[in-house]
């Protein structure tokens, strides 16, 4: 019983940037990930960062460098700041929470998504 809330989209400029912020509420103790993915329509899923519950982080090659996830655990929040974006990375920003309810069942949960325009 994970619950994802995702805010901060909108519109940027090239170059620009954005924080987006992913709340979550309920198990949160079960939460051992948390995964940003973004997607445009008709265009294939793709991971651009995940933080795990002990810590560590990665990065999809392509926003290496200038995207940053990072979380603050007293507030059950996961953030991605995205700084020099690009227009081909206006797309809609999911955040997942990998759950671990038990040794040998493990669930997820999705945030809404939300959307980023990139443009001038």
């Amino acid at each position: 019983q994970v619950h994802l809330v995702e805010s901060g989209g909108g519109l940027v400029q090239p170059g620009g940037s954005l924080r987006l912020s992913c709340a979550a509420s309920g198990y949160i103790s079960g939460i051992y990930s948390i995964v940003w993915y973004r997607q445009a329509p008709g265009k294939l899923r793709e991971l651009v960062a995940f933080i795990t519950s002990g810590g560590s982080k990665n990065y999809a090659d392509s926003v290496k460098g200038r995207f940053t996830i990072s979380e603050d655990n007293a507030k059950n929040k996961v953030y991605l700041q995205m700084n020099s974006l690009k227009p081909d990375e206006t797309d809609v920003y999911y955040c997942k929470a990998g759950i671990r309810v038990t040794g040998a069942v493990e669930a997820a949960s999705w945030g809404q998504g939300n959307q980023v325009n990139v443009s001038s």
